[in-house]
């Protein structure tokens, strides 16, 4: 018993110097795991009832799961309209065709997963380097802070996946209904690489004031978390300045579409890793290439386009 009474305390101590030097990542990998658990349930519960290609490109793979494989795509199309009534059954899936504040709820929350699998790994540079320079748990009010910020973004991005559902720009498998609004979507995105606005966000996470937050948190004796916290909202606008455009890519790809989830998250993270401008200009041309194509190859959509402007005008 004494043994144990002697190495209790020298484990508890070892455990302790662990997560507080590596308390950032393991926030990091905590929020970035929680949000990549939670969408991939959401896709592995519908992937058996849903014609899953309808969720986006890549997403088709998933097809030979589900009940309908070795099925024409036509007879998968068919079954798979009968499936969405049942959509909201699934784990985190709204009903989308008569959506009520719980269906919104459970859009924010699928906003708020897509922020942590993506968003949280890009900012972990900009936590390790604070919580070097402030070894203690001050980094947990950054995150905070810095989440908040996108919590923001994911509520508004909610109620505008609801508008465009209700306007049918959005099919009920969140995947764009018509090419011209996603053709249009990517190349305000490829626009958008090119402002100095978005250049000037990108600057800022890339190279965070952290000397100057750090010392304005350890002044701050009364209320140390406050700093934290604000610097954490500082960042999180940054990062939003810079990132919003490219995280409405979804819009055009389709929501739930995790390939692209994992590829638009890798962007943005080696986007902010880059030291230069020419990764960001270079995504910018790529967009207006895609979304250009995607454009011309769109032209048989017109008399729908037109009929989806009269509905948005209310004519």
């Amino acid at each position: 018993m004494s043994g144990n009474k002697m190495y209790r305390p020298e484990t508890a101590g070892a455990l302790y110097r662990f997560t507080h030097t590596y308390l950032a990542f393991i926030i990091v990998a905590i929020g970035m795991m929680a949000g990549w658990l939670y969408l991939g349930l959401m896709v592995a519960d519908m992937v058996q009832r849903m014609d899953m290609g309808q969720m986006g490109p890549g997403m088709a793979l998933f097809n030979e799961m589900n009940m309908f494989a070795g099925l024409a795509p036509e007879v998968r199309a068919q079954l798979a309209a009968l499936c969405l009534p049942l959509a909201g059954e699934s784990f985190g899936m709204p009903d989308l065709i008569s959506f009520s504040f719980y269906d919104f709820t459970m859009v924010f929350i699928m906003w708020l997963m897509m922020v942590l699998a993506m968003m949280l790994p890009t900012a972990y540079p900009m936590l390790y380097s604070y919580h070097s320079r402030r070894s203690d748990w001050a980094v947990i009010w950054v995150v905070l802070g810095y989440i908040c910020v996108w919590g923001v973004f994911s509520f508004i991005a909610s109620a505008l996946q609801l508008a465009l559902h209700a306007l049918g720009g959005l099919n009920p498998m969140m995947a764009p209904a018509l090419s011209f609004f996603a053709a249009s979507v990517i190349i305000v995105a490829g626009f958008y690489q090119f402002t100095s606005f978005k250049q000037a966000c990108l600057y800022r996470c890339r190279v965070p004031v952290i000397a100057k937050a750090v010392d304005a948190s350890c002044k701050s004796m009364k209320s140390p978390g406050k700093a934290s916290f604000e610097f954490g909202l500082e960042q999180g606008v940054y990062c939003l300045g810079c990132c919003w455009v490219l995280m409405c890519l979804m819009f055009a790809v389709g929501v739930m579409n995790i390939f692209w989830i994992a590829i638009l998250g890798l962007v943005m993270a080696l986007e902010k890793s880059y030291g230069t401008r020419q990764l960001s200009y270079a995504i910018g041309v790529l967009l207006l290439i895609w979304g250009g194509g995607y454009l011309y190859f769109a032209t048989d959509e017109l008399p729908v386009l037109q009929h989806f402007i009269d509905r948005l005008m209310g004519t």
